[in-house]
Formats: C-alpha cells, sequence, structure tokens
C-alpha cells in the first residue's frame, strides 16, 4: 500500500500566529484526509514557529520547513510546491478558512472531470473574527470550452481565488513558476486557464479574511508588494515600477506563447490581451477591487463560518 499522500497542500507563512491556528484546525478537520500539509516558515519572528511545530508534533500529516532567512512571499511558495508528492496541489493561506467538505468537494470534482485541471468553490470574505462581509459573486468563465474565453474572462473580470484551488500537480509544474512583479498571481492563473478548464463546486466553502496586516494591506503601493513577494523587488534602481508593470503585461504574453494553443486560438488570445490593455489605459480603467464592495449584513446571510469550518466550536467569542 502506497504511503504517499495523494494531495500536498502547501502553507506559506510568515509571522502568521495571529491566525494560523484556525487555518490549521480547519485544514486538518477535512472530511478529506489522504493529503500532507507542508508548512514553509519565511523566517517568522513571532510565535509562528512554536505554533507550528506544535501541530506537526500531533499531527503526523504535518511537515515543518523553516527557511533561514526571509526569502520572499513568491519563492516561499514555491518551495512548496518543488517539496510537493501528491498527483494534486492545494496553496493554503495561513489567515484563511476552509469548510469541512472542501478538500473532498475539490476532490471529487476533478476525479469526476478529468478534462478540468483545477477546482475549487464559491467563495466569501469574512473580517478579523471570521464574519463573512462579502460573498463574491464568481463571474469568470473558467469553465469555457475555448482557452481564449478562459483567458479573457480572468483578464476583464475582478475576484476569483482560483490561485487557491486544488490543482493537478503535473499541470502545475508545466508551467511558468509564479514571478514577483506586479499582479504575479493574476498571470499564473490566466497561463495556467490556458492548460485546461476549471471547475468551481457550488457551495460556499472559502472564506478569505480581509485585514489590515494581510499583504496586500499592509503594502499598498506597487513597488512594497512586490517587494514582499521578493526583497529584490525593493531596489527601486533595478526594479523601477516601469518594469514591474511591464513584466506584468509580459506575463501574460509569455503565457500565450508557452501554453499549448492553436494558432487560430493564440490569435483570440492575443486579441484579448490588446483589448484589456487598451481598456486599462483609459481613465478610470483600473478596475475595482472586490475587497471595496458593500458588506452585506449577517441577517441577510444563510449561513455563518461557524456551521461550515472545523474548529470554531473551541473559539472564544
Amino acid at each position: 500500500m502506497s504511503t504517499v499522500p495523494r494531495l500536498t497542500i502547501g502553507l506559506p507563512v510568515y509571522n502568521g500566529e495571529e491566525f494560523l491556528s484556525e487555518a490549521l484546525d480547519a485544514l486538518l478537520g477535512q472530511t478529506y484526509e489522504d493529503f500532507e500539509l507542508i508548512i514553509s516558515d519565511n523566517a517568522s519572528q513571532d510565535g509562528t514557529e512554536e505554533i507550528a511545530r506544535k501541530y506537526a508534533q500531533e499531527d503526523s500529516r504535518i511537515r515543518y520547513l523553516r527557511q533561514p532567512r526571509n526569502i520572499g512571499a513568491t519563492p516561499n511558495h514555491n518551495v512548496l510546491l518543488d517539496q510537493a508528492r501528491g498527483e494534486l496541489f492545494k496553496w493554503a493561506s495561513h489567515d484563511d478558512l476552509y469548510g469541512r467538505e472542501l478538500l473532498a468537494k475539490c476532490v471529487e470534482a476533478l476525479d469526476a472531470r478529468p478534462e478540468m485541471i483545477l477546482a475549487h468553490s464559491h467563495q466569501a470574505i469574512i473580517d478579523e473574527n471570521g464574519a463573512v462581509t462579502v460573498p463574491l459573486d464568481y463571474r469568470h468563465q473558467t469553465d469555457a470550452p475555448r482557452p481564449s474565453m478562459r483567458f479573457k474572462s480572468l483578464l476583464f473580470e475582478p475576484g476569483g481565488d482560483d490561485f487557491y484551488g486544488v490543482m493537478r500537480t503535473d499541470v502545475l509544474r508545466r508551467v511558468t513558476p509564479m514571478d514577483s512583479y506586479h499582479h504575479a498571481d493574476r498571470t499564473y492563473v490566466a497561463e495556467l486557464a490556458l492548460h485546461g478548464p476549471f471547475y468551481q463546486v457550488p457551495e460556499l466553502l472559502y472564506f478569505r479574511r480581509d485585514h489590515p496586516d494581510r499583504a496586500e494591506r499592509a503594502n499598498p503601493s506597487k513597488r512594497s508588494r512586490c517587494a514582499n513577494l521578493d526583497p529584490k523587488r525593493g531596489n527601486a534602481l533595478l526594479n523601477p515600477t516601469a518594469r514591474l508593470l511591464a513584466e506584468y503585461v509580459w506575463g501574460f504574453v509569455h503565457g500565450i506563447r508557452s501554453a499549448p494553443l492553436s494558432s487560430g486560438e493564440r490569435r483570440a488570445c492575443y486579441l484579448a490581451l490588446v483589448e484589456w490593455f487598451a481598456s486599462r489605459a483609459r481613465p478610470g480603467g483600473g478596475g475595482e477591487r472586490v475587497e471595496d464592495r458593500a458588506p452585506v449584513h449577517a441577517a441577510e446571510l444563510n449561513l455563518t463560518v461557524d456551521r461550515v469550518v472545523a474548529g470554531r466550536e473551541r473559539r472564544v467569542p
């Protein structure tokens, strides 16, 4: 009997003591159990190491790695994929929450649909206390049969956290490794979509936490966000803002050039990219942030995090 887990969960973390235990409880409480959980601690200076080692001692599925120095968020993500043994892979954030059925539903969806390369669920934004503030309306056509349709949808529609879906590891290893320029995660997912369609489980099982210390809020400028991804990006002389933006656009171009596309689909992707670039160049063409949508009142929801996320019963109100 093989001892290799079917799924690898990679959890990169830096100074995540505030929410790490909640995330680990939610992941270890999944109904699907055939996974390894690799934590890569990016030389945290708070209680992250103590928390991670405690959980690793209590659950043999956890493997704890500690980087000798802060290598940046992007290399810390990529090292987890390098370490993965499972045929399926999922990145997990240390401050997000996961419904008990998330992994089971995603693995089941991929098993039933061999043409799909990624499965995720409906999502919502939660606050520091785990209360849902903004349920997200998934508008992407990532299940479309044509790669150009999937690509164009990801270009023009905001939102979506497909980066945190359950993915086929062999496909991940065929795409360009994630980089550290502006919005590098967007080009990564867009290139992935050119290799195959995504499936969205029609249940609210993934909860993205928005809080003041989240990387996007703690690093409001393009440069600071990129330096968080890789410290070398903090050098304004070697990495001027123009370069960070140019690499962003080139990331899409490179993805189109690298993907296994027909000549017609490749042309359609380039046309979509030109259309997107023209729309961004117009005044007010920067697009919306889903986090800035109007929050909802709890009374309008028919679901609470506490009902679907493992470990919430142990939290002090």
